[in-house]
């Protein structure tokens, strides 16, 4: 530790006071500046919304729009720590996977804790996020859980029957058309759908299991069965850490000594301009149901939370 002397302050004083006023203020901001820059960083990202594609024209979290500001988060000198807040509902399964991989990546190639607090919710997808970290934290009012897999569609072949309309599907492959939603249901679809569903289920399983390892309390058929709990029930089961938030957490951590940087995407004026144009010069309410129904048709019977 350097050791000023009392004359060396005293000199320091003296120069100063000699100084204008707007030097003062001058040489005063160059002190905050270092030591400001003398703290330790800690980057908070925050993962808010549904996990994959939302529609057309709108993206929900995925790696694709989240890299630059995952790899910005751990590119600070001086990094502590990397804070993820985390409030999604879940989504899809894949980018929820993406995403948390490039975190624990980068983690471990750094050598920097992950923390991750959740605030309304972190259900299936968002769970798996909120995993990314060393540990969890949440209030005892977030909604924690929902560890399984849902699919979700509808049957319309008796609505587009009353209507007088005749969908024509013609395919190469014997279930080129399942989960069709013009179509009756049938139960080789559902075989081949529940299939794909426990597979992934499981993969999930193993995910959490891995990260959460001896942690969690309970026995698998009430962890990971879809059911989903308030933060303190999380708590009690070993899916979180403790009932904390993010600044009470850093603060008992870390004290004055590190400064929160907030990492985010910044999106420029022009795709902001043409996200109104497009939504003011949108089709019709009737234009657009058709479409959203036969698009809906197509990418349903991949879309699983």
């Amino acid at each position: 530790m350097e050791i000023i002397s009392k004359n060396h302050t005293n000199s320091l004083d003296k120069a100063i006071l000699r100084q204008p006023a707007s030097k003062i203020d001058k040489l005063l901001s160059c002190l905050h500046c270092s030591l400001l820059n003398n703290k330790s960083v800690v980057s908070v990202i925050h993962l808010t919304g549904i996990i994959g594609k939302v529609g057309s024209f709108k993206s929900g979290l995925t790696l694709h729009t989240l890299n630059s500001v995952i790899e910005k988060a751990f590119s600070f000198k001086k990094l502590t720590a990397v804070c993820l807040v985390v409030n999604s509902p879940g989504g899809s399964p894949v980018q929820s996977e993406l995403i948390a991989s490039r975190i624990l990546q980068l983690s471990n190639q750094k050598n920097v804790p992950v923390y991750s607090f959740v605030e309304d919710v972190a259900a299936s997808g968002g769970y798996w996020l909120a995993c990314a970290g060393k540990k969890i934290y949440a209030s005892k009012s977030s909604i924690i859980g929902s560890i399984g897999v849902i699919y979700m569609g509808f049957g319309l072949h008796e609505a587009i029957g009353k209507l007088g309309i005749k969908r024509r599907v013609y395919t190469s492959g014997n279930n080129k058309s399942i989960l069709d939603p013009f179509m009756p249901e049938k139960d080789s679809d559902i075989k081949i759908i529940q299939n794909l569903q426990k597979k992934i289920h499981n993969h999930f399983i193993s995910y959490i299991k891995s990260r959460r390892g001896d942690k969690i309390t309970q026995e698998d058929k009430v962890i990971y069965n879809g059911e989903f709990w308030s933060g303190e029930q999380a708590l009690e089961y070993g899916l979180i850490d403790g009932i904390n938030d993010m600044y009470s957490f850093l603060n008992t951590k870390y004290g004055d000594s590190i400064k929160i940087e907030y990492v985010s995407t910044k999106q420029s004026w022009i795709k902001r301009k043409l996200g109104l144009i497009i939504d003011i010069g949108a089709d019709s309410l009737v234009q657009k149901t058709l479409k959203a129904i036969e698009h809906n048709a197509s990418t349903n019977k991949y879309n699983l939370h």
